[in-house]
């Protein structure tokens, strides 16, 4: 599972011209999900995300997480996270998994953050096109791969 993690001051999806979520301060969270993620993945993504020191804390140094700020959060499914440029121009998306499979992991992630945050997560619409409106704070832009817990 790789996640693109951004700090916001704002975000939104929009949908057919239709704001489906919004948030002021927190994360915008993109996520990509292959075959292979299973709930080990989920549960250590999601408590890595919601416990990162990537806030500012009263002398404008990142130390705080965003449960410690009470921040919120929307996931957006994007299955452009596992393509792969290696041959040619056109990339190829054989990694991200099937719809089938991709949809209740998505839906157990969000649950899980749900959980940890004690409070709803905004999200997108599964294979919707979909409208991703942010500022993104600092900027602050951090990549996790499950795969590699460094």
């Amino acid at each position: 599972m790789k996640t693109v993690i951004q700090r916001v001051t704002s975000a939104s999806v929009t949908i057919n011209n239709k704001i489906v979520s919004e948030i002021k301060n927190g994360l915008l969270i993109l996520v990509g999900i292959e075959n292979e993620d299973s709930q080990e993945d989920i549960d250590w993504l999601t408590k890595k995300i919601v416990n990162l020191r990537i806030f500012n804390d009263e002398n404008d140094v990142m130390n705080k997480s965003l449960i410690d700020t009470n921040g919120d959060a929307i996931v957006v499914s994007q299955f452009t996270l596992h393509a792969s440029t290696k041959k040619g121009n056109r990339p190829s998306y054989i990694k991200a998994a099937k719809p089938e499979i991709a949809i209740p992991i998505y839906q157990k992630f969000v649950a899980t953050l749900e959980q940890h945050l004690n409070k709803k997560v905004g999200t997108g619409v599964f294979g919707a096109d979909m409208k991703v409106s942010l500022v993104n704070d600092g900027p602050v832009t951090i990549l996790i791969d499950s795969k590699l817990r460094e």
